[in-house]
């Protein structure tokens, strides 16, 4: 690894990539991995979900080629296959995952940002630069009737934010020579498909004068990041939609002195103005802001934690199992984004091969392309991942909850048992236990177990409740034998946290005379322990920058 003047000073490149934008691509660029980045890329505009026609209109790739980028994310457990469907998986946020990690900022800075949200009951985020653009890194969000919609890896235009003019304020010349041009080549902001479109309004407008206001906001944008330059904060008076307000203070590298990430509070006008964000909550935003910089001054840095393993030798398994249909230098190039991570934010192209199994002369041509797409930064023969990485699948399923990580999971195994499955969590309260049934997936039978979502069970008198509550000693699952109904038998096993405590668990039911418990024990307790660790792994990958609720 390189040597940097401070453990961050690397890690917050220019917004701005020379070699990244329109243009053909480099001779040695390598083509299917350019289809495949346009294809997660329009599954995550799409919100996670397109058909194979979809994606031929959306990506202008060949049928053919579509269904062998999708067979291969599908093989790498980046995309499962639902009908006519592609739908993104838990395990591509790995790819966001491995940025985010590189970048240390959410681990260090998290805490402080969801103890200002509890602390003001607002919604309060982290956003990085991305180009032109601002790119949240962390989201601690109020769940209201009327709440912030945005994600961790979404896209803004930096000129409708209170972020962006923090961030401009560092801009060269050459900078705001490409946010002229990106503004006149798309002045709906079309190229950001998580804002809605830019409208100047109309001359009989409820209120013209916020209107005008709001095109002012747009069009002296320059002199908003001088603004912020000066005072050391910036606000967002309405810019993004009629009705949002934040206010945002910028956290500085201790090495460099220069904006690191922006911490930013956001809140709706029937709850402040943006003149109150500015004299009521600015003071506290800035408080947290300094205990942040302290976190940053003071963190040692990270310890390389295990690079990728055995992944040059899956790729080349796979082939062989799949045939053309497994497009071996996609998968090839997506492994190299994963050998990035904590303790591993800048690689040489030695420390990439290496970490992959790759080839040097590989991983140099997936690097390259990484480069040309704006998904990696090349200085001192050294790389670094950009927040670009995040658009790769991760908005979609930063929002995600346990029982849609879970029905996937739990289709399968009721499909391959023909036995209704579910998944419960323990219900919060100081009485006797209850479990809540979170997720169900039914068995195509005349005799089953109909339980819908919602339901609430004495916990003691359900396997799903033993499990979760680890009544049964150490066997790791737990029977009801006609306890709850007759002739109802169930088995259930705990589902674990990244921490190892039981956060749900996961039961398969049967009726007693097609089922003896002795069977339940040696021909479903395997199924149902594999379907729970699928889950887990899922769980595990999904909340480790986002917190995952039960539903």
């Amino acid at each position: 690894m390189t040597a940097s003047l401070s453990p961050f000073s690397s890690l917050f490149p220019s917004p701005f990539s020379s070699s990244a934008g329109p243009g053909e691509p480099p001779v040695e660029a390598v083509a299917p991995l350019i289809r495949g980045v346009a294809v997660l890329t329009a599954l995550t505009e799409a919100g996670g979900t397109l058909s194979a026609s979809a994606l031929e209109r959306r990506t202008g790739l060949a049928r053919s080629t579509v269904d062998r980028i999708t067979a291969t994310l599908a093989r790498m457990g980046y995309v499962r296959q639902d009908g006519r469907d592609a739908v993104l998986t838990p395990r591509v946020m790995e790819l966001g995952n491995a940025y985010l990690a590189a970048l240390r900022l959410p681990a260090l800075l998290d805490a402080h940002a969801d103890a200002l949200a509890d602390e003001l009951d607002e919604s309060v985020s982290l956003a990085v630069a991305d180009r032109d653009g601002i790119r949240f890194i962390h989201q601690a969000t109020r769940r209201r009737a009327m709440s912030v919609s945005f994600r961790i890896g979404d896209l803004l235009p930096a000129e409708r934010t209170a972020p962006g003019p923090l961030f401009a304020a560092e801009w060269t010349e050459t900078e705001w020579a490409h946010w002229r041009a990106r503004r006149a080549a798309d002045p709906t902001d079309a190229g950001f498909p998580a804002v809605p479109p830019r409208s100047p309004g109309s001359a009989d407008d409820a209120d013209a004068g916020v209107v005008a206001d709001r095109l002012d906001g747009f069009d002296d944008f320059e002199a908003r990041a001088e603004r912020a330059r000066r005072e050391g904060w910036a606000l967002d008076d309405q810019l993004i939609e009629p009705g949002l307000v934040a206010v945002s203070v910028p956290v500085r590298d201790p090495g460099t002195g220069r904006v690191a990430c922006v911490a930013n509070v956001v809140s709706h006008t029937s709850r402040h103005t943006a003149a109150d964000l500015r004299d009521t909550l600015l003071p506290r935003l800035r408080t947290a802001v300094a205990a942040m910089e302290r976190d940053l001054c003071e963190a040692r840095p990270a310890e390389p934690g295990p690079p990728p393993a055995g992944l040059a030798v899956w790729t080349t398994a796979s082939k062989h199992e799949l045939g053309r249909d497994f497009v071996e230098s996609l998968a090839r190039g997506l492994t190299v984004l994963t050998a990035f991570g904590e303790g591993r934010s800048t690689l040489t192209l030695t420390d990439v091969a290496k970490a992959t199994g790759l080839a040097r002369a590989t991983a140099r041509r997936a690097l390259i392309t990484y480069e040309y797409l704006g998904l990696v930064r090349a200085a001192d023969r050294a790389f670094t991942l950009t927040p670009r990485v995040l658009s790769l699948g991760y908005p979609p399923l930063s929002r995600t909850t346990l029982a849609r990580l879970a029905t996937p999971h739990l289709r399968a195994l009721a499909d391959r048992l023909q036995e209704p499955t579910a998944l419960a969590v323990l219900v919060p309260g100081t009485g006797p236990a209850e479990i809540q049934y979170v997720a169900v997936a039914a068995a195509s039978r005349v005799l089953t177990v109909d339980i819908t979502v919602g339901t609430r069970l004495p916990a003691s008198r359900t396997a799903l409740g033993r499990a979760l509550l680890e009544l049964d000693g150490p066997h790791g699952h737990a029977l009801a034998d006609e306890e709850l109904e007759s002739g109802l038998r169930s088995i259930a096993v705990p589902v674990r946290d990244r921490a190892g405590r039981p956060v749900a668990a996961l039961n398969v039911a049967a009726h007693a005379a097609r089922r003896s418990l002795e069977e339940l024990v040696t021909d479903v307790l395997p199924e149902l322990r594999t379907t729970a660790d699928r889950i887990q792994d899922d769980l595990r990958t999904a909340s480790r920058f986002s917190a995952v609720p039960v539903s």
